[in-house]
């Protein structure tokens, strides 16, 4: 399998001549879900979802489907009779050739104050865990965690520590637009020295094999 980097929480993935993607919001390319045959979407927010990016990606391929929770699927499954499937915590499915299990139900707290709205994280081909936005723990080993380095709703302790809590041979940054460049060594160096776990960082359009 390899993987590719997209901006922000972005990354597609390919496999025997299958691409997935997941979360292809408004921070990254316009055209990151063109070319996908499944998407993957771990919340409404619009650095995660952008309709109409999912629409001309669906459009653009007719075997196309979309695997995500009700408050994404509500917003699109109309207009795609039977591509737009509606999944939640617990649930397994195959994707494009990809196998596929569901973690988590609500987002990270952002502030006592405001709604926690739907979140679910994906497991892929039991190996590659992108969790959106929450520290969720899958209850399966993971080889590479996709980690949101950087959010309104985290600071770096919690990072490291949901590295440690859920043991990955490696990390690479998602969840990264609003990191500068001066911030970012420093984020470096205290995953490197204290996740236990590989730390990688890709720019958007590197990949690499897992």
């Amino acid at each position: 399998m390899e993987l590719t980097k997209k901006t922000h929480a972005c990354v597609r993935l390919e496999k025997d001549g299958s691409t997935l993607v997941i979360d292809p919001g408004l921070f990254g390319e316009a055209d990151d879900a063109v070319g996908a045959d499944a998407i993957l979407v771990t919340h409404e927010h619009p650095d995660h979802f952008a309709e109409d990016r999912l629409r001309a990606a669906l459009e653009a391929n007719p075997g196309a489907e979309i695997w995500t929770l009700r408050s994404v699927a509500d917003q699109i499954a109309a207009a795609f009779p039977g591509r737009v499937h509606t999944v939640g915590n617990g649930d397994a499915f195959t994707a494009a050739g990809f196998d596929v299990r569901v973690y988590g139900e609500l987002h990270a707290v952002i502030h006592p104050d405001l709604p926690r709205i739907t979140n679910v994280g994906f497991l892929v081909d039991g190996s590659v865990f992108h969790p959106g936005d929450a520290l969720t723990v899958p209850d399966h080993p993971v080889d590479t965690l996709l980690l949101p380095v950087m959010a309104p709703w985290s600071k770096v302790s919690e990072v490291i520590d949901y590295v440690r809590e859920v043991k990955p041979q490696r990390t690479i940054d998602v969840h990264d637009a609003l990191l500068t460049d001066l911030a970012r060594p420093v984020y470096d160096t205290h995953l490197t020295n204290l996740s236990g776990a590989e730390h990688l960082r890709l720019a958007p359009g590197d990949g690499t094999g897992l």
